[in-house]
């Protein structure tokens, strides 16, 4: 799209930035993120120009549909941390705006009036997953890694996690959201995570069928139809499945210790490798963001979409000067001892009022 078509979109030309690529064809409105050496990761620029991209598709009657990709390696691997991390260090309040306007274009996807399609190749993991969540056709690739790795560094899964991660049947998304586990196209699928599998070697020619593809008064099914003749809806052998009756135990008990107690100590369903790797695991991650993300997994599954974020948000504004997640981009990407010194750091340790007053005031 060149810039003077960005302007007829009724959109800032100050918006324009090479990190997000617009174009229009056979009435698709295409949305690219292009930081491919940072995996697509979201700062503030991004998030401001792809919704101006999503406000302009939606006004534009000749527009049928939505289609959002990455560059390189994955759709997007979250947020940009190392800049959240430095504009707190110094004193802004840009990591605020950050999230409040992620979460509103988040929303935005949600709610959105055309069909949107997301293609989850590659890395889709955190702020990818806010944005693919929100689509009507979510496509996955034998290259997709999805997850919410959030308590890997100290946070919690957010950008919606709160809503859709506990509306995964059983346990499953407790399991995803507590562990920071990914997963391959196959248990995406089996989660409710994604809709559609095709081989990455056909992503051409369905972008090929996109162009030449001719609209009836029914864009979502034509697209379907399209997706149909290329792809499949399930994929056999999810290991997901086959761990269901040790994740649905182990992950309804009261609390994180509970689960990294039982999982060490107790056999489900011929489970005990993943049991023990999984405990181990557990052991690595922020005791306080692990208690803190089943806390809000529980609520959220009994929560409106709206109040789920609201619920992330009022964490957010918080989680900086009280939670883990400057340690964890410390020890990740600061100093890189990989040496994380969690607040507290056992589980023994962990006070369940620490837990309990970020949610206070929800």
């Amino acid at each position: 799209m060149t810039a003077a078509a960005f302007g007829t979109l009724n959109l800032s030309l100050a918006a324009l930035t090479d990190q997000v690529i617009g174009e229009v064809r056979n009435h698709i409105g295409h949305i690219t993120l292009n930081r491919p050496d940072d995996l697509n990761a979201l700062n503030l620029d991004m998030v401001r120009t792809v919704r101006g991209y999503l406000d302009a598709f939606a006004a534009d009657p000749h527009i049928h549909a939505v289609m959002l990709r990455g560059n390189g390696r994955g759709l997007c691997a979250g947020g940009d941390i190392r800049w959240l991390y430095d504009t707190y260090q110094n004193g802004t309040q840009q990591h605020e705006t950050f999230f409040t306007e992620e979460y509103a274009l988040d929303l935005c996807l949600h709610h959105y009036r055309k069909p949107v399609l997301a293609l989850m190749d590659g890395y889709t993991l955190g702020g990818g997953m806010g944005l693919a969540q929100g689509a009507d056709l979510r496509i996955v690739t034998e290259r997709s890694r999805i997850g919410m790795p959030e308590v890997a560094i100290g946070y919690f899964p957010d950008v919606g996690g709160s809503y859709f991660l506990p509306r995964i049947p059983g346990e499953l998304g407790i399991y995803l959201g507590v562990t920071g586990a990914q997963i391959q196209a196959a248990d995406a699928l089996y989660c409710g995570l994604a809709d559609w599998y095709l081989d990455s070697g056909k992503l051409a020619t369905l972008d090929e069928r996109l162009d030449r593809l001719t609209w009836t008064d029914y864009p979502l099914k034509d697209l379907q139809s399209t997706l149909a003749k290329l792809g499949q809806q399930a994929l056999p052998n999810a290991p997901l499945d086959r761990l269901r009756p040790a994740i649905d135990h182990f992950f309804a008990l009261p609390d994180i210790a509970s689960m990294v107690e039982q999982l060490h100590q107790v056999t489900v369903a011929d489970s005990h490798q993943w049991a023990d790797a999984t405990a181990q695991l557990m052991k690595q991650r922020s005791p306080l963001a692990m208690s803190v993300t089943l806390e809000m997994l529980r609520r959220g599954r009994h929560m409106s979409l709206e109040d789920c974020f609201n619920m992330e948000m009022h964490l957010d504004r918080q989680w900086f000067a009280h939670g883990d997640l400057l340690e964890g981009v410390r020890a990740l990407l600061i100093d890189k001892d990989k040496q994380p010194r969690w607040r507290p750091p056992t589980l023994e340790l962990l006070d369940r009022k620490q837990v309990e007053q970020f949610f206070e005031g929800v």
